[in-house]
Order: C-alpha cells, then structure tokens, then sequence
C-alpha cells in the first residue's frame, strides 16, 4: 500500500486545497501554498506529492 501525507480538501468557494494529514496545514511546495485547484488539479498533486513523499521515505529519489 501507498504511503499517504496528503490529502485534499474542497474550501468554502468551492475551489480545492493539499492537506498535510500529519500536521492539518495546506501543503506548500516552493514556497507556494497549494490552493485555489480544481478537483483534477487537486487529485494530481496529491498523487505527485504522496509518490514524492514515499519514494523519500524508501531512500529512492536521487
């Protein structure tokens, strides 16, 4: 099974945001909070950043 950090929450004017599930902040990735998505663009972060984050954990990025 795939490691999970993040998640995404949809906002209050219906756009979409990365969750870090470990501290409950939206993501930020380059200094830029991860915000303002549609669904699609939400889903593919989080599947970027969640492979990111396991391939770090296993000592696989280079």
């Amino acid at each position: 099974m795939a490691e999970t950090r993040y998640d995404m929450k949809q906002m209050p004017d219906g756009t979409w945001s990365v969750i870090d599930i470990f501290t409950g902040l939206v993501a930020m990735v380059n200094d830029t909070y991860v915000t303002d998505l549609d669904i699609q663009e939400a889903d593919d972060m989080i599947d970027l950043l969640n492979r990111l984050y396991a391939q770090r954990r296993s000592g696989s990025v280079q």
